[in-house]
């Protein structure tokens, strides 16, 4: 079975996939073929193999679900840790500004925890938590607003690329 692109099973169609696995393991406890189990229960003959090799080697255990492949690794005491030395700052750990990357936050986790994360992934577990970005409520007192708007309409003008056309060259 494949799957749409960055997905894979809810937990009600992955418990349902369970039933029906759970249901073969009756049916192969009354020694029905393959393709009669197939058949009855509208899945592939391959699948049903499979199932029947997983329950004779490790018992029901064997077809039960291994659940969501994209559990939280990070314990609820490794979360709070992990809020704690979030609050502290870049600073404490090392870095040499006050910003939070979220390649940072993967870093910290993998110094803290050894355990390594995806940007998305850790983006992923800041959601989870409540965690949001942020953006800074005021500019920088450097800032020179004239000095962007000359850039803008003229040095920007010189370096972007122009268009290619929609008709064929």
């Amino acid at each position: 079975m494949r799957y749409a692109q960055g997905g894979g099973l809810t937990d009600a169609e992955r418990a349902a996939r369970e039933r029906l696995r759970l249901q073969a393991l009756e049916r192969f406890e009354r020694e029905q073929k393959n393709g009669e189990i197939a058949a009855a229960l509208r899945v592939s003959e391959r699948s049903v193999e499979r199932w029947r090799r997983a329950w004779r080697e490790r018992g029901e255990a064997g077809v039960l679900s291994k659940g969501s492949p994209g559990r939280p690794r990070l314990s609820e005491a490794q979360i709070l840790r992990l809020e704690r030395e979030l609050e502290r700052g870049p600073l404490a750990h090392g870095w040499a500004d006050q910003r939070w990357t979220l390649a940072r936050i993967k870093t910290l986790i993998g110094r803290l925890f050894h355990i390594s994360y995806t940007v998305e992934g850790t983006w992923q577990l800041l959601k989870r938590h409540g965690w949001s970005w942020q953006q800074p409520t005021r500019r920088a007192i450097e800032r020179d607003d004239e000095a962007v708007e000359v850039w803008k309409k003229e040095t920007w003008l010189r370096v972007r690329a122009s268009r290619r056309s929609a008709a064929p060259g």
